[in-house]
Order: structure tokens, then sequence, then C-alpha cells
């Protein structure tokens, strides 16, 4: 009877260091639902407006001593994280991810509403926080860019065969897009345009629309949708993000749009490396 009793209370108490680990885990991971909630609409940061970007990735390698200090960068290279850029947001106080949330808005939105960043890791330590943003080096083997923007129509076509939720739109499965090598054309001379001038915008650098792009590329639509992305890559991570993020899902889910051309460029002097536009238009 006396060891069963013991058998009891230990699993009572490790049940109940389950449940506290549990718990603070949850903060963590819900901290990383808020940042990328946050990053799915339009943000007015300062005196800018950001762009609705894709979701961060939770990445175990970032996640690091919430009191350490110490090189970043040597911290990530022992963890073999293969990092480019990498930003750490340090936070005294918040006791829940609510009030973390909050001061990163008040104080850090540049850092969280910057579309190079790709990964990120939560840890915390009573009310010490420490998220970690970075981007990794390329690794995905890319085809030239026609080839693989025929890769991201398959794989928008495929989601555009299955009914879907879009944030607060829902969207029923729907014709598949057509290649439009003018469209391509345009994509590939925005993507370039990003990757060689270091910005992520729908406008250019010349203050031209996608509407205006496609027109003056030669294609005359009745409507026109774009997408962009930054630093992923791979298709299948362009995608993803895309389809996580409402606005850009709402675009591949859309029956108005017909027609579709993508491309990507990579510049390693740009903040995110590699850029990917994908047009949407219906003539």
């Amino acid at each position: 009877m006396r060891v069963l009793s013991s058998v009891i209370c230990f699993t009572a108490l490790s049940l109940a260091l389950l449940f506290a680990a549990n718990a603070m885990a949850s903060e963590e991971s819900q901290l990383v639902s808020s940042i990328n909630a946050y990053r799915s609409q339009s943000q007015r940061c300062g005196t800018q407006a950001s762009l609705e970007l894709p979701p961060l990735t939770a990445d175990p390698r970032l996640i690091l001593p919430a009191t350490g200090g110490g090189d970043l960068q040597q911290a990530l290279a022992q963890r073999a994280y293969p990092m480019v850029s990498v930003q750490a947001i340090t936070l005294g106080g918040p006791q829940n991810a609510q009030s973390a949330m909050t001061a990163i808005k008040e104080s850090f939105c540049q850092v969280v509403l910057d579309p190079q960043f790709i990964d990120v890791g939560v840890s915390r330590d009573g009310s010490q926080w420490r998220i970690v943003l970075a981007r990794p080096l390329l690794a995905g083997r890319l085809g030239d860019w026609q080839v693989e923007g025929q890769k991201l129509l398959g794989m928008i076509n495929s989601a555009r065969s299955q009914p879907r939720q879009c944030g607060a739109q829902s969207f029923g499965p729907t014709t598949a897009l057509a290649w439009n090598p003018t469209l391509a054309s345009v994509a590939a001379t925005h993507s370039r345009s990003m990757a060689n001038n270091n910005f992520f915008d729908h406008k250019d650098r010349d203050g031209h629309t996608p509407g205006d792009r496609a027109e003056l590329g030669g294609y005359i639509g009745r409507a026109i949708g774009e997408n962009i992305a930054a630093g992923q890559d791979t298709v299948r991570k362009v995608v993803d993000g895309w389809l996580a993020s409402p606005g850009h899902c709402a675009n591949i889910m859309s029956p108005q749009f017909r027609e579709l051309g993508a491309a990507y460029a990579v510049d390693p002097k740009s903040d995110a490396g590699i850029y990917w536009t994908a047009m949407f238009g219906t003539q």
C-alpha cells in the first residue's frame, strides 16, 4: 500500500508539472499566433503602412533562453540554423501573451512586420520574454522562373479545386486558372525589380500598381489581382503562406480570375534574398 501511495503521489506531481509546462508552452504558442494574426492584415507602424504578410513559421532552433544574452549568430550556429539575418526582441514585465503582444505592437512593430523574416521562436521565463525572428539561407533547388511559375500555378489550381475558408470569407471550389505568358512576363519584371532594388510592395518604383503594370505589359483585363511574397525558397512555402493569409487566399480562390502568370527573382544583396509575384487576371 505504501508503494502504491507513493506512485499515486508521484503521478499527481508529474501531472501538475506537465500541466504547468503545457500552460507555459501555450502562452508562447499564443504569442506566435498573435504575431501572425497581426501580420495577416495591413498595419500602421510609425509613418508606414505594412502589407498583408504570410505567417512566420515556428522553428524550435530559434527558442533561446529568455533571460540569456550573448551572440545571436553564435547561438544559432550552434543550433545548426543557417542564418542570413536575425533580430531578437526582449521583453520584461508581461505576464501573458496578450500583454506581450501589446508591448510588441507599441515598440517593435517594425521588427515583426519586416517581410524578410520567415521563422520565429518564442521563449518565456516568468515575465521575461525573448522573441527571435530570422531568415535562413535559401535552400531550395529552384528551376528557372517559368518552371517554378508553372509549379505555382499547379498548386494554386489544386487549392482552387477545394472549398476553403479565407479569414471571414468562405469559398467553394472554382475553375482552374490558365497560364498567361503576358502576365508571367509582368510578374517576372516586378519580381526582378523588388529583388534588385530591395523593396517589397505592390507599387513599383515608378508608382505603378499591378493594374498599371499589366496594361503597360500588354494585358488588357477587366480584373487584375496580385500576390507577392519574399524569403520563401520553395513554391510550396509560398503557396502555403498565401493560403494562411486571408487577402492572398481570397485572390487564389476568387472565381472572377481566369488566368495567371508567376515568377521569382533572386538577389543575394537584398534583404529577403528571393521575391515572388503572381499576377491574376481576366481579359
